[in-house]
């Protein structure tokens, strides 16, 4: 299985889970957003209307859309604030629009978007600091419901060579 791993940390504090997570996959690639310069997503919309699957902020994120595309799951390493993932984490999350249409169907009684793409994203996260972690694996859940893929959970980053079992 191929492994994408997303980190928003600085390099040093995520080395451990990296070299845990890269030898646990026959094939993976490291993306560090630190240099991209990743910017929040501004809600234009123009991913879905204007430039379908592709986000009118020029950043540097468009490497990382095409990645998720490519590899069969995606590993993000993430600090926390507040409880929960901080800025970086959320503003990655916030940019995968392009990867669903401004469509929405009914599945399973909810109302939710129509995936651009035929691939069944496989996404988890890695979190470093204080957080609830029962809240981030929700979080995950829903968020990988709206793009019709499959959470692989929420684990703290001292369980980085216990977590995603069977899912690598």
């Amino acid at each position: 299985m191929s492994l994408l791993i997303v980190n928003t940390l600085p390099e040093d504090r995520a080395r451990e889970a990296v070299r845990s997570l890269t030898a646990r996959s026959a094939h993976s690639r490291v993306i560090h957003t630190g240099p991209l310069n990743i910017h929040p997503c501004v809600g234009c919309n123009f991913c879905w209307l204007k430039t379908p699957g592709r986000c009118s902020i020029q950043d540097g994120y468009e490497e990382l859309l095409k990645a998720y595309l490519t590899y069969d799951a995606a590993i993000f390493l993430a600090g926390t604030a507040l409880d929960f993932v901080d800025h970086r984490m959320k503003d990655l999350v916030d940019r995968l629009l392009p990867l669903a249409t401004m469509y929405t169907h009914i599945v399973d009684g909810q109302c939710r978007h129509v995936p651009r793409y035929e691939k069944k994203y496989r996404f988890g996260l890695l979190y470093d600091g204080e957080a609830d972690r029962d809240y981030l694996d929700l979080w995950m859940d829903r968020v990988m419901l709206n793009l019709g893929g499959v959470s692989l959970g929420a684990y703290p980053m001292e369980q980085a060579k216990e977590a995603f079992p069977c899912t690598l």
